[in-house]
């Protein structure tokens, strides 16, 4: 959690490098005449940079000034981090080959879109205990209907409900 900048009476240096609601530079001015100023126009003396010297204020509405900062910082989280989603294409052993060709086709739009893809082969019952070659020709079957280029991130591995592997785009 970011802490609040110091706003108005809680700025304690003796002068301010200040800036004006448009970012324009006003020069170093007293604190005393920088909270006046700021009252004046309606708004609030908001201090920018702190370790600065002289410190560095801005006048302009503190709830505005706090909606920009989390809006940075969430656009700095998205655009710091090479994230892509995880989605889900689960199939049965008996899926037609009609369906097989529907579910290629979401997860060609999802690698399309950046996403990763994990396709699910869901098993019941005694079809958990069916020979590993037979079911990775079913996820192969799957698997050479995607139209676009991939690679697998994960290969075929077993979990509670069956078996499943996840592909990515190649970049």
């Amino acid at each position: 959690m970011q802490k609040r900048p110091r706003i108005n009476n809680e700025i304690n240096g003796l002068e301010l490098r200040l800036l004006d609601e448009e970012g324009k530079n006003l020069g170093v001015v007293k604190t005393g005449q920088a909270i006046e100023m700021a009252r004046d126009r309606g708004l609030d003396l908001i201090e920018i940079s702190p370790n600065a010297a002289p410190p560095v204020a801005r006048i302009m509405d503190l709830g505005k000034f706090l909606y920009n900062e989390k809006r940075k910082e969430k656009e700095s989280a998205k655009s710091g981090q090479d994230f892509s989603e995880m989605k889900n294409v689960r199939i049965h052993l008996g899926t037609s080959e009609h369906d097989l060709e529907m579910k290629a086709g979401q997860a060609s739009e999802f690698l399309k879109k950046g996403n990763r893809v994990r396709v699910e082969l869901f098993l019941k019952g005694r079809e958990k205990y069916l020979e590993k070659n037979f079911l990775r020709g079913r996820f192969d079957r799957i698997l050479n209907l995607i139209a676009e280029n991939y690679k697998i991130l994960q290969d075929v591995k077993t979990g509670p409900r069956g078996i499943n592997i996840v592909i990515e785009k190649i970049k």
